[in-house]
């Protein structure tokens, strides 16, 4: 969503882990170009200090272990950035999967110069172009079971999640639920005052793609109030839903919810007690406070009692077994 979260800045505290886990970086020759992390089980060894922006050990560049390994891609909330998600990423890569996310382009933490008319299209179509690139152009895409592919996203990363796994959002449905319900944060904010829904649909029928998607885990989902059931309803396979018990940028009622109820098959369902919206991203380094404190306040702070390394400890375990109970069979 439309919060300028600056992530680029933020140097995520994350622990270091000594299990082996490769790691690369790679720009996909599109246009404008998409900057990827890329996260995969390794037999290369990890130093014993973290040596990535995302304070993680990581074997750079290392070499890849397994082979017919599924493919799940993570996609990051307005402004944000590839390491939004990146515990989320390690912990699939040391479970067996490989990890890609994309810093998606003029909408992430360095450059908002995409108007939500125009990354509402392009975020899904990113996700389309990084599973055309794992497929074919990376190094280890032999390595890759291209009949088992899943996306995560959070807040506009889980619109984008849903499109990529073939939903059709109604933004004319979206326009009469701002005109009910003004207080709705993104309607209150006019994150869609200029968005054309006749326009918009033939361009968001063209990167509905979803035949090569088999899962999907969305966290605070965005824009959910635009999906009913015609918009959910080639969205067939497996989806898991995270929310917050009191997150007042997207609230669980009018999105998570909403989308539950219209997806044609039960969703493995998730609301988290006291957490905010911000509660799915990563815990921040505390030297942020002393940096970029009203970013701090912002996107690090959650309510008294919620612990937010506790809490990514069970979330990032429970988004792995989804994938293996979707992927892995």
């Amino acid at each position: 969503m439309r919060f300028r979260l600056f992530l680029f800045i933020v140097v995520a505290l994350y622990p270091v882990h000594l299990q082996a886990a490769g790691f690369e970086r790679a720009s996909l020759p599109s246009t404008p170009p998409i900057d990827i992390g890329i996260w995969y089980p390794s037999s290369s060894p990890v130093p014993d200090a973290a040596n990535t922006p995302f304070r993680q050990a990581l074997a750079i560049d290392g070499a890849i272990e397994g082979k017919g390994l599924p493919l799940v891609l993570l996609s990051h909330g307005n402004g944000g950035w590839m390491g939004g998600h990146a515990d989320t990423a390690l912990a699939l890569a040391e479970a067996g999967y490989i990890a890609v996310a994309p810093t998606h382009p003029g909408d992430n933490g360095k450059d908002e110069s995409a108007s939500p008319t125009e990354w509402l299209v392009s975020r899904p179509a990113d996700m389309s172009e990084a599973i055309d690139y794992m497929l074919s152009d990376w190094t280890y895409a032999d390595r890759i079971d291209p009949g088992r592919i899943g996306v995560f996203g959070f807040s506009a990363g889980g619109y984008t999640a849903l499109v990529a796994a073939g939903a059709l959002p109604d933004f004319s449905l979206a326009a009469r639920h701002c005109a009910d319900t003004p207080e709705e944060f993104t309607c209150r904010i006019g994150m869609l005052d200029d968005v054309d829904p006749a326009k918009l649909e033939p361009q968001l029928r063209a990167v509905a793609d979803g035949a090569r998607v088999s899962a999907a885990s969305v966290a605070a989902p965005g824009f959910g109030y635009s999906f009913d059931r015609k918009a959910l309803a080639d969205v067939t396979l497996p989806v898991q839903i995270w929310s917050g018990a009191i997150d007042d940028s997207v609230p669980h009622e009018t999105n998570g919810a909403n989308i539950a109820a219209n997806l044609p098959n039960t969703p493995e369902v998730h609301v988290v007690e006291n957490a905010g919206h911000f509660a799915f991203l990563v815990e921040c380094d505390p030297r942020l406070k002393e940096i970029k404190p009203k970013i701090w306040n912002r996107l690090c702070v959650d309510v008294d009692g919620f612990d937010r390394a506790a809490f990514h400890k069970a979330f990032n375990q429970k988004i792995v077994e989804f994938f293996d109970a979707a992927l892995m069979q």
